[in-house]
Formats: C-alpha cells, sequence, structure tokens
C-alpha cells in the first residue's frame, strides 16, 4: 500500500514527540589549499568579519560590516495567514521572493530534469537536490564575494512525494514490513547534502553555475570517515567494517554550521528513526540503542529500510563478526564535516564532538581564536552541549585547522534557577563518568554522550533546537521550541528555564559566557521570550486561549520557534515549525519567519510559507542583499503553486526591491 503526505506526517510527528530521556535532571592538495587561500582572504574574511566580531580576520571588512548593537529593522510586517489553500509566500512591500533550487532540480551538469510524476529512478535522484531542504549556507567567493559564491545546504529526510504511489509497504504474518529496493535506495540519495556554486549574471540576476567543478551530492550512501577518539573502537566496528572506520551516508541531516576554514558542518538528527534491535533483552541493557530512542519493535520507526539494507537491523548477531550490525546506530548521531571546496574529498564524522540527536553545530569565535561549537539535542527532555576544541583558529596556517575538530572537550548545560549557569565537563573519569556507571573509555562517554549528561545533571530543555550567537557581544539565544508532556508525569518537572507545563508554544533562552570568552564554564542566564498568544486572546470556537498558550512577545505572536540565526547587522531571525491545522495554532496561520531585535526583543514578520510547510535554514551574502530561505514539505502543489503539481521542498531567494540590505 502507499502512504499519502498527510498520514505520514501524522505518523512521522508522532514518532519525533516520544521522549528518549528517562531521567528528571586530510589534508588539502595545492589546488584546494589555493581557493581556500583566496576564500578566506576574501569572501569567507568579509562575512566572518562582522558575524564573529572581534576575530580580526580582515580588519578593513571588519571596520566596514561590523553591526552595531542596535539593528535598523525598518519593514513593514505582515499579517499571518490562514487561507487554509495558501500556496506560496508572502514577504513585506518592498521585497521579492521567487522559487530558486527545487527537490529534483539536476545538480551536477547532465543530470536528469525531475520528472513531474515523480519517476526519476533513484541513479537520477543521487544527481539531484534532495527532499526537505534545511540548514543552508553561502560561501561566497574572494574577487566577487556578493555575487559569487557556493550554497551548501542539508536534504533533512523523504516525502511519499518522492515516489509516483507513495511509500510501498507491505506486511508478513510476523508484522514484518518489506520495501521494494528501487524505493529504498531512491530514498537514500534523497537524503544528505547539495553544494551547489551560484553567482550573479551581467543582467544581475542569480543563476546555478551547472558546469562547476564544485556541484556534488552527498547522500545516505556517500563513503565517509569516522575520525577522533571514538573512530576505530569496538563500539564503531561492524561485519562490514571490522576496522570502525568507514560509515555509509548521513542521514536526517537538520541543521548546521561552519568553520572558519571554510567548512561545512551537517548535524545528524532522527537517525534514530531509521534502525531496530528486536532482541528486547540486549535492547534493555544496550544504552547506545535505547537512550537514542531506536526502535525495539519488529520495524524501524518508520521506512523499514532494513528490508533491503541489513546494516539498518541493529538485532545483534552472535554468528557474525562483531554482531553483524549492532554497532551501526553508534555511526550515526555525528557532526559531519564536509568540505565544499573539494569535490573529491571525504567527509568526516568527527566523534570528538559528541553523539546526539543534533540539531545543529554553531560557532562562536573569540578575540585569540579560541571556540566553542554550541548544540541542542532536540528531542523533549534533553540537554544544551557545546564543544570547545584543544586548539585555537590560526588563520595564518591553514592546514593546521584541518582536524581542528578531532580533540576537545564536550560540556553539557547546568541552567540554575537563580539565572546562573554551568558547563560540565564529560570527560572519561570525572563527574560520576566511571567504570561504576558503565563508562571505560572517553569513546564510550562520546558515543553515550546523552547518558553521561544526565549524570552529570544537565537541565533537561523543551527540544533544544538551533542555537544563534550575537555577532559581536556573543550572546548565545538557543530555541526551545515545545513540550507538550512538560509537567506531566512522564516527563520532566517544570525548571525556570523551562517554566510551562503542557508547553506547546516554547520559548528562547539567551545566555552569556563569563568574560564573553566561548571557552568559559560558567555563564548567566535569562528567558529571552515565551513564544505563544496574546493575553485575551480566543480561539476559533470564542473560546479563551488557555493561560499556558498565552506568550510574553512584544510585537507579532508566533509558535514553535525552531530556526533561529543572526545576520551580519545583527538582526535576530525567528523560523517556526507547528502544525498550522491545530487548533491551538489557529491565530498563528502558516509557518512563518520573523525579524526580532535583540535589544528591544520586538519581533515583526518577513514572511509566511505555504499551507503545511516548515519555514527553516538562512543565509545570505556578505552585505545583506541576498537572501536564501528554506521552504521544507510545503502541502498543497509550491512551488509551482497550481494545485495540481507534486509539491517541492524549495530554497527561496529574496531580495529588497531597491536593491538594499533585507530587513533594513
Amino acid at each position: 500500500m502507499g502512504q499519502n503526505h498527510q498520514e505520514y506526517h501524522e505518523s512521522l510527528e508522532a514518532v519525533d514527540d516520544q521522549a528518549d530521556n528517562p531521567s528528571n535532571s586530510g589534508s588539502l592538495n595545492e589546488m584546494v589549499e589555493s581557493g581556500r587561500r583566496n576564500f578566506l582572504k576574501g569572501g569567507l574574511g568579509l562575512a566572518m568579519a562582522g558575524f564573529l566580531g572581534g576575530s580580526g580576520l580582515v580588519s578593513t571588512a571588519q571596520a566596514h560590516y561590523r553591526p552595531s548593537q542596535r539593528p535598523d529593522i525598518g519593514f513593514n510586517p505582515i499579517p499571518v495567514e490562514q487561507n487554509p489553500n495558501f500556496d506560496t509566500v508572502t514577504v513585506p512591500k518592498g521585497y521579492s521572493a521567487q522559487s530558486f533550487f527545487s527537490w529534483g532540480d539536476p545538480v551536477e551538469q547532465g543530470a536528469p530534469a525531475w520528472q513531474k510524476d515523480a519517476s526519476n529512478t533513484w541513479q537520477d535522484q543521487m544527481k539531484q537536490a534532495g527532499q526537505n531542504h534545511d540548514g543552508i549556507w553561502f560561501f561566497p567567493f574572494r574577487d566577487k564575494p556578493n555575487d559569487q559564491g557556493l550554497l551548501v545546504m542539508n536534504h533533512e529526510y523523504i516525502n511519499p512525494t518522492l515516489h509516483p504511489g507513495g511509500l510501498t509497504f507491505k506486511e508478513d504474518e510476523n508484522g514484518l514490513r518489506f520495501r521494494p529496493e528501487s524505493e529504498v535506495k531512491k530514498e537514500m540519495a534523497a537524503h544528505g547534502v547539495s553544494i551547489i556554486e551560484v553567482k550573479r549574471s551581467t543582467d544581475g540576476a542569480w543563476v546555478r553555475v551547472m558546469d562547476s567543478k564544485y556541484n556534488r551530492r552527498i547522500t545516505g550512501m556517500t563513503p565517509m570517515a569516522l575520525t577522533g577518539e571514538a573512530a576505530g573502537t569496538d563500539m564503531l566496528k561492524t561485519m562490514a567494517d571490522p576496522e570502525g572506520r568507514t560509515v555509509l551516508g548521513t542521514l536526517n541531516n537538520c541543521a548546521m554550521g561552519f568553520t572558519p576554514w571554510g567548512t561545512y558542518l551537517t548535524c545528524e538528527e532522527n537517525w534514530k528513526n531509521y534502525f531496530v534491535n528486536r532482541d528486547k533483552d540486549d535492547y534493555a541493557q544496550r544504552v547506545s540503542h535505547h537512550r537514542y530512542g531506536v526502535s525495539n519493535q519488529q520495524n524501524s520507526a518508520y521506512y523499514a529500510w532494513e528490508s533491503v539494507e541489513p546494516r539498518f537491523n541493529a538485532t545483534p548477531d552472535k554468528e557474525q563478526a562483531h554482531g553483524g550490525y549492532v554497532n551501526e546506530p553508534n555511526r550515526f548521531g555525528w557532526v559531519v564535516e564536509i568540505d565544499p571546496f573539494d569535490p573529491k574529498s571525504t567527509p568526516k564524522k568527527r566523534t570528538a564532538m559528541g553523539r546526539l540527536v543534533r540539531e545543529c553545530s554553531t560557532l562562536s569565535l573569540g578575540d585569540s581564536g579560541q571556540m566553542a561549537f554550541y548544540f541542542g539535542d532536540d528531542t523533549r527532555g534533553e540537554y544544551v552541549y557545546k564543544f570547545v576544541p584543544d586548539k585555537v583558529y590560526d588563520p595564518k596556517r591553514l592546514t593546521s585547522n584541518t582536524d581542528i575538530l578531532d580533540s576537545g572537550t564536550l560540556y553539557a548545560a547546568i541552567f540554575h534557577d537563580d539565572g546562573k549557569g554551568e558547563w560540565k565537563p564529560l570527560v572519561f573519569g570525572q563527574g560520576g563518568l566511571t567504570r561504576r556507571n558503565g563508562f571505560f573509555s572517553q569513546a564510550d562517554v562520546l558515543i553515550n554522550a546523552r547518558r553521561a549528561a544526565d549524570i552529570v545533571g544537565a537541565t533537561t530543555m523543551d527540544r533544544p533546537e538551533w542555537v544563534a550567537v550575537h555577532p559581536t557581544t556573543r550572546e548565545v539565544y538557543v530555541t526551545l521550541t515545545n513540550n507538550k508532556h512538560r509537567g506531566k508525569k512522564d516527563d520532566q518537572s517544570t525548571n525556570a528555564a523551562n517554566p510551562r507545563e503542557d508547553n506547546r508554544h516554547g520559548q528562547i533562552v539567551r545566555f552569556t559566557e563569563a568574560q564573553s570568552d566561548p571557552t568559559a564554564i560558567t555563564f548567566d542566564w535569562e528567558v529571552f521570550l515565551l513564544a505563544g498568544d496574546r493575553p485575551g486572546a480566543t480561539l476559533a470556537d470564542n473560546s479563551k486561549v488557555p493561560e499556558n498558550l498565552i506568550g510574553n512577545i512584544k510585537g507579532d505572536i508566533f509558535s514553535s520557534p525552531d530556526g533561529i540565526w543572526f545576520d551580519f547587522q545583527g538582526r535576530l531571525w525567528i523560523q517556526t515549525d507547528y502544525g498550522d491545522d491545530s487548533e491551538r495554532n489557529y491565530n498563528m496561520g502558516t509557518n512563518q519567519m520573523l525579524c526580532c531585535d535583540p535589544v528591544t526583543a520586538e519581533v515583526k514578520r518577513f514572511m509566511v510559507g505555504p499551507r503545511g510547510c516548515e519555514i527553516t535554514g538562512v543565509t545570505t551574502t556578505p552585505d545583506g542583499k541576498t537572501m536564501w530561505v528554506n521552504i521544507q514539505h510545503p502541502e498543497i502543489s509550491f512551488p509551482a503553486s497550481d494545485g495540481k503539481t507534486r509539491p517541492r521542498s524549495t530554497t527561496v531567494m529574496i531580495t529588497k526591491d531597491d536593491g538594499g540590505v533585507i530587513g533594513s
């Protein structure tokens, strides 16, 4: 049988809403090296000088682009969109939005065109844009930083629209589900990352550079290297990879990050949904499975890839070396570093950064090159983390930065009720991370980072998602999307950072590291805003909105903050992900992107998306005059918007009609 769009998202939302926390508490070749030096001296310098204020990368650019603490937000906000048949994008007067890059568009020159009936093969899909565009970043070129560069973006998961008749399942008398091999391979090909070169043409329009040497697809089948402390250890070895150093593919790539040396960091989020361990006794004692929500039923949570690809069946096989594929789930949940400027490079899963159901990897760069990368672990009741590399960034010695993410300290955050916070190191032998508690090495700590955070007493949060770092103050903002189970028996009690029971709308928490040092182990924090409706608001049936659904937003209301990002001038952009057909979101309309003044916390609605979509991922050129935003899983027919064409996740390009800076 096939499964339609609405049924699919209802079932997927149910899977993703399950809590997993029982606790209440390479070298570069000459060409690539030269290319990156040009990139860092030019394009990246322009972008990073503003974005990472104080880093000293390019002093002249820094003087020009350094943002003030009070950004100019000059557009007139737009209203919510409640039309159930809305199938396009709206931006403020004076702005234009156009579809730029959609699922199925050819990535490489000569790749097959997208077929409206979804008849493209899995081999076609390997060379085409994947589904469900998510995190995105623009890497500008040196000579024309505002007119040419690489767009790199994630493809998180797949929709039934990938196939002509939806997802096909068959089931035997024991309840085991089976899938067609062609569908499974196409689904694996539709995951991962796209790298495309873009430029502004002579007439001023942005176009794809189809013959670019950089154009590349990275999929659920691309070979990748495991690096860092956990690489090569027994918990990463399988019958197909007895060395524990090579894994096929990256999955459920949600948000992202970048490095000051010009690489892209893609993050593996709900990878747990792809695996099954049917051995209940083994599952009960295997922390690396049950603490992360790997299925212990007959089938994996949704896709049943295990019926075609044995490596997704993580049930231990005592007849095979290394237990068959029992360790395959341990090879996902990592930060994957990709060199977009070397199309022949192997992506690297950096195990020193810990294994999570990870949303993002957001950089904060200090004055002396010290760094921290912040992560949200996107499941209700999970934690906020950061990774501090042992080495500092040295812009004068590029090759010395190549493997900088392979050593450092992973921390989990504690938000004390008095507004103080501390980072607890997840280091073997410290803070209870000992043999007595089931840890036998630092590799154990990294692979079971959630369990390690449990033991050190990290604060349970309401689905921590994206993280943004202010370009000059280095204040850190974390979106907590929602947690309808907060305060109920099967979940965590409220705390100061997560103050609402039955938290349907979420909040944003802001904190400042001691001395604004990314490597600090203490911080001050506050709830920046509570999302939700206005006091006195009513629902469709004229009943009063319950108190726990009321927010304290100054300006335009929204629910479920997800994506969050600072532009180079210091505007805070907030993107939402909620069920736009839910009664609790009746007043919110379709999902939206808003712009926020971080000083006053005033919020203005900048964009609304088509029915059924999530708005996620945003990036701009260094001058802030061209913006790209991703529209994920639209429901009707976007971007064709003709009411009949198969909907496609799409990157939308936004410009200001007068050529000015977006948001000004």
